[in-house]
């Protein structure tokens, strides 16, 4: 049997949050609640599914290869040209595109741990190197990151907020960190969760797109939007650095449904202010919930909570909330990150918690 090269294979399989269904089937649970993967428990914009319904006839014609009409919108919302605007297969495909574009075998890319797993494992099978550094009090250390940039480096990831902590990095400190970056390097901000965010200290991103600095903001309809089953986002940079990243991009990477979905949910701020407002809401709950089990856990910018415990009871409390019919997701021994739900689902998890820790005598 034809074997990989060894980048290959010493990569790990990013492990997606368990689906709803597999625990339905694996322990008859009726009705589990799936708190894992940072999905808006709001569910997508009602304009963005009538957008679908009308799109279905249509599906034996290829998407718009360009995304014009997408592009066109978002382009007159953000105030940039559209050959500015990048759209891929969700954001993953967009860090993708970055690395196979500027990011030559035995180059650097530097990242902070922990954060979003998939930037090491596409650097890796490029044949790059990551360089980690970890986090400080939860955020990414942007001075420690900085001292590590070398004439190797070519891409420096920052999630902002950070996932799976939800903390962020500040004007102040962004501003501190983009005078440090020299030519050669590209910054890649993961604004995954931006619209969540409620911190007036939060960095602006496109403000030193607009200075031109060699940039690449990630966005996504995945999180507040609802679409995450469509698989659409988005960057925006240079068109220079666009330009580039086309020609490696896939013709029709993203499809007809997605678009005309992302279309229509663009402009639709009652389900986005209503997102939000159930963000919040569940967010004071959970934090008042989780004091009261003595838990720990990092305030959040983004719609979902980190969680650490003193002990290796992680794996341990992860099956057991299964058997209650929660899904969370486990952050290595002793961390766990859990989704903002909706309140009837936050409650359910807070009961299973309150339950679970109890029986462990040491805990509680």
């Amino acid at each position: 049997m034809i074997q990989s090269p060894e980048h290959i294979k010493n990569i790990k399989p990013y492990a997606p949050g368990k689906p709803i269904e597999e625990l339905e089937r694996e322990l008859g649970i009726a009705h589990p609640v799936k708190l894992a993967s940072n999905e808006n428990p709001v569910g997508p914009s009602p304009l963005a599914v009538r957008a679908l319904r009308k799109r279905i006839s249509d599906l034996n014609r290829y998407p718009d290869g360009s995304c014009h009409c997408l592009g066109s919108a978002l382009s007159g919302k953000l105030q940039v040209r559209s050959d500015e605007i990048l759209f891929g297969n969700g954001s993953n495909e967009i860090i993708e595109l970055a690395v196979r574009t500027f990011l030559s075998p035995g180059d650097e890319a530097i990242m902070a741990h922990p954060s979003f797993v998939v930037y090491s494992t596409i650097v890796q099978a490029a044949k790059g190197k990551g360089i980690i550094v970890p986090l400080k009090d939860l955020r990414h250390d942007l001075d420690a990151m900085a001292s590590k940039i070398t004439n190797r480096t070519k891409i420096v990831f920052i999630a902002n907020p950070n996932n799976p902590t939800g903390a962020i990095n500040t004007k102040t400190e962004m501003d501190s960190f983009m005078k440090k970056i020299p030519e050669g390097a590209l910054v890649v901000i993961d604004e995954a969760y931006f619209e969540y965010v409620v911190s007036p200290d939060y960095a602006d991103s496109m403000k030193y797109f607009r200075q031109g600095r060699d940039i690449l903001i990630l966005r996504t309809f995945s999180k507040i939007y609802g679409l995450a089953g469509l698989r659409i986002g988005y960057g925006i940079a240079k068109k220079e650095l666009i330009a580039e990243m086309n020609k490696v991009r896939q013709p029709f990477n993203v499809n007809s449904p997605a678009q005309e979905a992302a279309l229509a949910a663009l402009d639709d701020e009652k389900h986005i202010e209503k997102s939000r407002k159930i963000n919040e809401r569940g967010k004071k709950y959970l934090y008042k919930e989780f004091r009261s089990l003595n838990i720990n856990y990092a305030p959040t910018e983004a719609n979902f909570i980190y969680m650490t415990f003193e002990d290796d009871i992680v794996n341990q409390l992860y099956n057991d909330l299964l058997k209650q019919g929660v899904i969370v997701r486990p952050m290595g021994p002793r961390a766990i990150r859990v989704t903002i739900g909706l309140p009837g689902e936050n409650k359910k998890l807070v009961e299973a918690l309150r339950k679970i820790l109890n029986s462990y005598n040491f805990f509680i």
